[in-house]
């Protein structure tokens, strides 16, 4: 069973903003990328939602899903769900000889992601946006 995608973004809000008088075992480099994978799973899982909710077999079509979410949801909400997913999975992804993301960047996408997960999971328009 998999966690909903606000469980997700639940879950990557404690890594970032850990509660007062716990005990740190994670760098904050690390924490902040661990946030950014579960970000992205949650923005992943919430278009899968979307998609189950407008049109069933877009599910199946993998890359398709985000580039034709302009036509349904709009070129706002789109542009707004690429860039976000795109920053991300740059942080989830480590290279030798680069930084972590920092702390400071996962928490704005973390706002961005819970604002992407409201509109996702509002009405649906049932056919392309003119």
């Amino acid at each position: 069973m998999s966690a909903s995608p606000e469980t997700l973004a639940t879950a990557a809000d404690r890594l970032l903003h850990p509660a007062p008088g716990t005990l740190h075992t994670l760098a904050p480099g690390l924490r902040a990328r661990a946030a950014a994978v579960l970000l992205r799973m949650a923005l992943d899982q919430a278009l899968d939602s979307y998609w189950r909710r407008v049109t069933p077999s877009m599910t199946r079509i993998g890359k398709h899903r985000m580039l034709c979410l302009e036509w349904y949801a709009g070129q706002d909400t789109a542009r707004r769900f690429r860039t976000t997913w795109s920053a991300l999975s740059a942080a989830c992804h480590y290279r030798t000889g680069e930084l972590p993301p920092s702390p400071a960047e996962i928490r704005t996408r973390l706002l961005e992601v819970t604002r992407l997960l409201a509109t996702l999971s509002g009405p649906t328009i049932t056919g392309p946006t003119p």
